[in-house]
């Protein structure tokens, strides 16, 4: 197929080539012989002119009044979900996610900016009781001024929009780098926040790869926040980095969340939630369940739902409307699933289900790979431990819920947790003792657009994305005194 016409960087309300003219081809992980077109790789100049844009932007943008910034962010909004058959398909070409999940996803981007255009309404202070006469003390929150977004592949219009738009809505300007194996969806929503109203130079759009031009971005002293959704092994240097400066940051890293099923009636429901959130996404989602741990009670039954769950699955390309999982996003993640399922294999565990990469020629046939289910996994395999970001589900078989607790605790990670049970004192202690940001009762890991959403331990660092919380990041809190008499 031939190459579609190039796309440029955005740089203060321009589209134009990099620096030095480096280009790379982004292909359909469902064919990828299929070039789906031609992007800027861009060069540290690209950065140096992209900040510059936004720092020269954004004094006037945050000089805006809050609900006239808001009201643009509410027609981006409305741009958005007019074009989310559009904008769905492209997703669904640049990552392979199948159309539903991905106009489910533009969808959801479209109420996550719509509830930042009202929090720019809502960008209150406090003002305290004064010890002194005659003096009032108040606190303002204003915005960091430039904000670096840098934003993954597997969701590649909910991450940039996530970080944009309340970026936005706080007062800052923006230079946005997405992954650089997704970075049509990015180009379609820049040239909406254009549509919108946005001035230029408030949004900027710099498409490279991160060993190229990520660290420049952290470097640069005119940004003075990053915010950066990805992996772990890249947000801890990314964040020892930009602390060498005190750059403000805001990671949201990987995950290995655990379904604890204790004491469940309804094993058919828990299960039909445990692979909706297992392998929605193809499993690349930092929030998928990516563990079982269940009683030794329950162990048999649950594993014979969740065995029938996955044998309605279909795989295929996400442009076929009866696919319900699509490829694998591109050759890499598809070897590291296959190198975590030849653990299993060498392993006790009992491979029941997929196992197996489903093209003789991925290169040409697509990056596609069974839903994967391991039972007798032990909790301190790596596939119950290690973030394989993939179809495979690992089952950990356990006595009792006190040991389940501690299984559940036992990862690095602290994203998502969820617990499936019918007392109310499990679902108690559950919500106290496991360290996760998010908890999920009787019901898969889905967040909702309002409410913070972030991990902790290697997860997360900083304010939590989403609802109210994401402005302790974008702005600063700056203290007034003022003496009246």
């Amino acid at each position: 197929m031939s190459v579609l016409e190039p796309h440029h960087n955005f740089i203060d309300g321009k589209w134009q080539p990099a620096e030095g003219g480096g280009r790379h081809q982004i292909r359909n992980p469902a064919r990828p012989d299929e070039v789906l077109g031609d992007f800027p790789s861009s060069a540290p100049a690209d950065v140096d002119a992209a900040v510059s844009a936004a720092a020269g932007a954004a004094k006037e943008w945050a000089r805006m009044p809050g609900p006239q910034r808001g009201a643009i962010l509410s027609r981006f909004a409305q741009l958005l979900e007019s074009r989310k058959a559009e904008l769905g398909r492209i997703v669904t070409l640049e990552m392979g996610k199948p159309l539903g999940e991905a106009a489910g996803e533009v969808g959801r981007a479209a109420t996550e900016a719509r509830f930042s255009a009202g929090e720019a309404s809502r960008l209150d202070g406090h003002t305290f009781a004064t010890e002194r006469a005659g003096y009032s003390c108040q606190t303002v929150l204003e915005p960091l001024g430039v904000v670096a977004a840098i934003s993954p592949w597997n969701f590649p219009v909910v991450a940039p929009v996530r970080k944009v738009a309340p970026a936005l809505a706080c007062g800052n300007a923006v230079v946005l780098k997405p992954a650089s194996i997704t970075p049509w969806s990015s180009s379609y929503i820049v040239e909406l926040f254009e549509s919108a109203g946005v001035p230029p130079g408030v949004v900027n759009l710099v498409i490279g790869s991160g060993n190229a031009i990520g660290n420049r971005l952290v470097d640069d002293p005119r940004v003075g926040g990053i915010t950066f959704t990805g992996s772990t092994a890249v947000g801890i240097p990314l964040n020892e980095r930009a602390a060498r400066r005190l750059a403000k940051v805001q990671l949201e890293l990987g995950g290995k969340n655990p379904a604890v099923v204790v004491d469940y009636d309804d094993l058919e429901g828990a299960a039909r939630e445990i692979v909706s959130a297992a392998l929605q996404c193809s499993g690349q989602r930092c929030t998928a369940i990516s563990r079982v741990i269940v009683g030794e009670d329950q162990a048999d039954a649950l594993v014979q739902e969740l065995l029938a769950q996955i044998s309605r699955i279909r795989v295929g390309d996400g442009l076929d409307e009866k696919t319900t999982m699509g490829p694998l996003s591109s050759k890499t993640q598809l070897e590291t699933v296959e190198r975590y399922v030849q653990i299993g294999r060498d392993s006790s565990a009992k491979l029941l289900a997929g196992g197996r990469r489903l093209a003789e020629d991925p290169d040409r046939q697509g990056y596609f790979y069974a839903p994967t289910l391991f039972d007798h996994v032990s909790p301190d395999s790596p596939l119950a431990l290690e973030e394989i970001f993939g179809p495979v589900l690992p089952v950990i078989r356990v006595r009792d819920f006190d040991q389940a607790l501690e299984v559940a605790n036992a990862s690095r990670y602290g994203l998502a947790a969820a617990l499936f049970t019918t007392k109310m004192k499990c679902a108690q202690a559950f919500m106290r003792t496991i360290r996760a940001g998010m908890i999920h009762i009787n019901h898969g890991t889905a967040s909702q657009a309002h409410v913070p959403f972030g991990g902790v331990k290697d997860s997360g660092l900083g304010a939590y994305s989403i609802g109210h919380t994401a402005k302790e990041f974008y702005t600063n809190v700056k203290a007034v005194y003022v003496k009246w008499e």
